[in-house]
């Protein structure tokens, strides 16, 4: 007999309210490993660039543009990555975006003069600046909602992961192969890593929902996830219908959005503001007040360790009391300590200023690293990867102004200049993420939120 009444299913409630099945979290660690290997190849050319130097004879400021093209490639990779995601699928987005910067950094390798290493890197950064956006919301949409804010922290996390990875890999690499090898290496591990991707990485659930043509392969999937559902089923997203307008650009500069929009994207700015400053500038700005390299170079190390645990921390804090005040006790935390560390001797307290330089790091982070999380909460799927990329693409350009104003702000004013644009820029990222409506609710708010359809039933 046919099936002349379909069974509805509801992909939002059976991914949220389901089990944390052994594929989900299979997804979760391979969107985690591409972004590792973004950060290991967004760090590379830090390393290099001394190494450049000698062998092509130029001054450190002959490579500023190719420093600024990265930066830019990562905007506009940001920006577009979304778009692309939302209408040909996340994974695609995710496996293209590793291949193309991972192509692009072996290229890096040949290279034979700075305008051909800028283009280069602009390609890079396209594929750099793509991945963070459309692997974190593959993680989102595979994630139960009661893990969600967690696992997409863990992912983002990876980043600074891949950049303490990829200092250590500089060390072995870079007496022994120089710059080239360090490219040519560099760059094969993320084109492994894609071919791994285009193996074994599916479709998100939440995006074959929206293709009716693709309800088999859905049907299919979701019985590897431990969720059987009868052959023939009509999927719906309840709550995502209930949000979504239209697609695109539009719905998230929509009136319903508009305001989470500009403010996500303000808070971005800011946050990737102080954190870009600190990865280019922070080892000159130790050096500049008369510390030793390697010294210099531990501030460094102590920001990125305090960081990968301060986002986790932080995550934990939001998945049990919601994402407002957790962000807000964070960016109050990472303006108090940069203008605290105003007050130490740079000299005489080394050891203070690098504890001090790691506690910063732990509250900077955690704010940049959850607001991934607070963007996967706050768009409806059909706009999620373009809406979260377009917060990180205007916040990339925050990244692109730290490259000039870390500099000026050291040569004019040294370190308590420096650590006032850190701290100056925690309370601004403050003030966008006070302005953001659709905040994460708390656990208990979650819960009553589940309970009060099933109440309405029963009575």
């Amino acid at each position: 007999m046919s099936n002349t009444n379909p069974r509805a299913v509801d992909i939002g409630r059976t991914l949220d309210d389901g089990p944390f099945s052994a594929l989900q979290k299979w997804v979760v660690l391979l969107a985690s490993l591409a972004i590792v290997m973004d950060g290991l190849d967004g760090q590379l050319i830090g390393f290099a660039i001394p190494m450049m130097l000698k062998d092509w004879g130029l001054p450190r400021s002959a490579f500023a543009p190719a420093v600024a093209a990265g930066l830019l490639g990562m905007a506009i990779g940001s920006a577009s990555v979304g778009a692309f995601a939302d209408r040909f699928g996340r994974r695609l987005a995710v496996v293209g975006s590793v291949l193309l910067f991972g192509l692009a950094t072996c290229a890096i390798g040949f290279a034979p003069d700075v305008p051909t290493l800028a283009l280069l890197r602009f390609v890079a950064g396209l594929g750099i600046g793509g991945a963070l956006p459309s692997a974190t919301t593959m993680t989102a949409e595979f994630t139960p909602a009661r893990r969600r804010t967690l696992a997409v922290t863990a992912t983002i996390v990876c980043y600074p992961l891949g950049g303490m990875i990829a200092g250590l890999f500089a060390g072995l690499v870079l007496p022994v192969l120089g710059w080239k090898g360090l490219f040519w290496i560099g760059g094969l591990f993320p084109i492994a890593m894609a071919l791994l991707l285009g193996l074994a990485l599916p479709e998100s659930p939440r995006y074959l929902a929206r293709h009716r043509e693709r309800w088999d392969a859905l049907t299919r999937l979701l019985a590897r996830m431990g969720r059987q559902v009868g052959a023939g089923s009509v999927f719906v997203d309840a709550a995502e219908q209930q949000r979504e307008q239209s697609a695109g650009f539009a719905a998230v500069f929509s009136r319903d959005h508009r305001r989470d929009t500009l403010a996500l994207s303000f808070a971005f700015f800011m946050c990737l503001l102080a954190v870009y400053s600190a990865f280019s500038w922070l080892p000159t700005m130790l050096a500049t007040e008369g510390l030793p390299l390697d010294i210099a170079g531990s501030g460094l190390t102590a920001y990125n360790f305090g960081g990968v645990f301060g986002a986790l921390l932080c995550a934990v804090a939001i998945s049990r009391h919601g994402s407002r005040w957790p962000l807000i006790l964070c960016c109050l935390g990472g303006a108090a300590t940069a203008f605290v560390l105003k007050g130490v001797d740079v000299k005489q307290n080394t050891q203070l200023l690098i504890v001090g330089l790691g506690l910063h790091g732990l509250f900077v982070n955690a704010v940049q690293s959850t607001m991934y999380a607070l963007c996967a909460h706050v768009y409806p799927t059909a706009v999620r990867a373009t809406g979260t990329a377009t917060a990180l693409a205007v916040g990339r350009f925050g990244a692109i102004l730290s490259a000039f104003a870390g500099a000026a702000v050291i040569t004019s004013g040294g370190a308590g200049a420096y650590l006032s644009l850190l701290g100056g820029a925690m309370v601004l990222a403050l003030v966008g993420l006070l302005l953001v409506r659709r905040h994460i609710p708390s656990l208990a708010a979650r819960a009553a939120g589940r309970a009060a359809p099933l109440a309405g039933k029963a009575a």
